[in-house]
């Protein structure tokens, strides 16, 4: 998963914050971060190395598929990310069986999506239980 900025040290201090950890692979023109229980990556790109995608892109409005993060509680998740500056995109709802997730756009234009997701958190459990 990978997320694009036009300024990625801004990018790179806003997502260490927001994560509470450094990336582990650091360059000038792309950061790395190991997210989650399955140390997922999640980067951010320079945007001057992205290709033309088109009017969509260039319009400035956030769009592309929406890549869910679990997180423990989507409200005050969600509250957090909109007090270290991003926008509301979707606010936290429930899809049912106990799933409540939003989305937020960050302040470099990318859509971050969370999810409280109980299924997550019993596949974790029953791979810790296995281990």
């Amino acid at each position: 998963m990978a997320y694009q900025s036009a300024d990625l040290d801004a990018a790179k201090r806003w997502y260490t914050n927001v994560l509470g950890i450094e990336p582990y692979f650091n360059r000038a023109e792309y950061v790395e971060f190991r997210v989650g229980d399955y140390e997922h990556e999640l980067g951010i790109l320079d945007s001057q190395f992205l290709p033309d995608l088109g009017a969509e892109q260039q319009s400035g409005a956030p769009g592309g598929a929406i890549v869910y993060w679990h997180v423990d509680d989507a409200q005050a998740s969600y509250d957090r990310l909109i007090d270290l500056g991003a926008a509301p995109h979707q606010p936290p709802r429930n899809f049912g069986e106990n799933f409540v997730g939003a989305a937020v756009v960050d302040p470099f234009g990318n859509i971050l999506g969370i999810m409280q997701n109980p299924h997550y958190l019993e596949v974790v459990e029953q791979r810790s239980a296995g281990a």
